[in-house]
């Protein structure tokens, strides 16, 4: 197929999928870049999906956990996955910006990042089929971190580039249909476990899921690369004092953007919620691969529900999907600690599964909405220092809101969620007084 061709089939591809006003939004872009939207959705959502069908490998709430417990690792490990899989990729993202910024074109920053996290991923897959104990417990958390340093390169990159080479009214969308894409991914892999997986977890069946991770993550960096990006502005003058001054400025001056940070704060109950849901799960039995076969497939199920139906509202009013985001979060907890306290409701195998799949599906809204609006709220080279303080805050908060959280989960896993709801419904709160930047009107 010549390169004429392979444009037009991308181009009634995009007309079909994505509800896009060519008028208000591609003349925002550079000319060439405006010719090339279509050819660079496409890209931008296979590179996604192949990225997100990695993540679904290397999730620290629920395959990573399970790799522990094959390892023959020390329990008390499995409770550091998750910051270190989130807070790693967050906190360096301030002190990245000057690497960033001194590039005219960011798109290889996403692909060097790419390229690292599937080096990392290679190394965890070595230590499943090598190592057992806590010696391969501490260097799996190790491979983790170094995965998530990388992933920080990745994340700061992508909204950059997202705004640089696709038009508002499509941006959402293009993240939806990453996140659908992923979807078919988990409940591929999650049906092969629950098929062939059985009862035990063996670590070389984990050592060849993260094997296919590091694959997807290599062809996702050459997908990446051939986006077509537009020049934009460099400042090589840039230093890491500046970006600390910067990151200080951001927070203390700029009250959309302080009150964007604490919004996203407020949205962690759907990312800090499944971990306790999963660990209710266990208590009920059933820890091997056909267990966690049901909560892959569950997230399948709700990135293909959520994927397009929160790309098109974040689009329209990215604020009010962080609204219902947060309120639907709460509702689900507080929902499943109502059923808990029926009689015989902790025997009933199914509904672990199904309230994890409900919060991840809320979640989709959580992050498409974040990532639209962030991406929406600023422009040029505004947009990377929003997306990497914002990160970077985020980082710590997480790291804070995590601590206080697991403190309150000694008092049990269910006052840990209440807790966590009461964060959501505050969430819905603040997001509300956020301002409009979508292309819709909000109504």
């Amino acid at each position: 197929m010549s390169d004429a061709q392979r444009d037009g089939a991308a181009e009634r591809l995009y007309r079909v999928l994505v509800d896009d006003d060519e008028d208000h939004g591609r003349g925002q872009l550079d000319d060439e870049v405006a010719e090339a939207v279509p050819g660079n959705a496409s890209r931008q959502v296979v590179a996604m999906t192949l990225q997100k069908a990695g993540d679904l490998i290397v999730d620290a709430k629920t395959v990573l956990s399970w790799l522990l417990a094959a390892l023959g690792a020390p329990a008390g490990l499995t409770g550091l996955l998750v910051p270190i899989r989130e807070s790693g990729s967050m906190l360096p993202q301030a002190a990245l910006v000057p690497l960033v910024r001194r590039r005219a074109v960011r798109k290889w920053v996403w692909v060097a990042g790419a390229l690292l996290q599937a080096a990392a991923v290679v190394l965890m897959a070595l230590i499943a089929a090598t190592l057992d104990g806590a010696v391969a417990g501490v260097a799996l958390l190790v491979a983790l971190a170094l995965f998530s340093l990388a992933r920080s390169l990745s994340s700061i990159a992508s909204k950059d580039v997202l705004g640089r080479t696709l038009p508002k009214g499509a941006r959402g969308q293009i993240t939806g249909y990453a996140t659908i894409g992923a979807g078919v991914a988990s409940i591929t892999v999650g049906l092969g476990l629950r098929i062939l997986g059985g009862e035990d977890a063996t670590p070389t069946t984990f050592a060849w899921l993260l094997a296919g991770a590091a694959v997807a993550w290599v062809l996702a960096a050459a997908v990446f690369s051939r986006v077509q990006e537009a020049p934009g502005d460099r400042d090589d003058a840039d230093d890491g004092d500046g970006a600390i001054r910067r990151a200080v400025g951001l927070l203390r001056d700029d009250a959309p953007f302080r009150r964007f940070v604490l919004a996203r704060t407020l949205l962690l109950v759907s990312a800090l919620s499944p971990p306790f849901v999963v660990a209710l799960a266990t208590e009920q039995g059933g820890a091997g691969l056909q267990g966690l076969g049901a909560f892959i497939i569950s997230s399948g199920i709700a990135a293909l529900i959520g994927g397009r139906l929160w790309g098109r509202l974040a689009d329209r009013s990215s604020r009010r999907v962080m609204m219902l985001a947060a309120g639907l979060s709460s509702l689900v907890v507080v929902v499943f600690l109502g059923i808990l306290l029926l009689d015989g409701a902790r025997e009933v195998t199914l509904l672990y599964p199904l309230t994890y799949l409900a919060l991840a599906l809320v979640h989709h809204g959580s992050r498409i909405g974040r990532k639209t609006y962030v991406v929406d709220l600023a422009e040029g080279n505004q947009r990377t220092d929003y997306v990497a303080v914002s990160n970077t805050a985020i980082g710590v908060l997480l790291l804070v809101t995590g601590a206080i959280t697991s403190a309150i989960a000694v008092l049990g896993a269910e006052a840990a969620l209440a807790s966590l709801a009461l964060l959501g419904a505050v969430g819905v709160l603040v997001s509300g007084s956020l301002p409009e930047v979508s292309a819709g009107d909000g109504s």
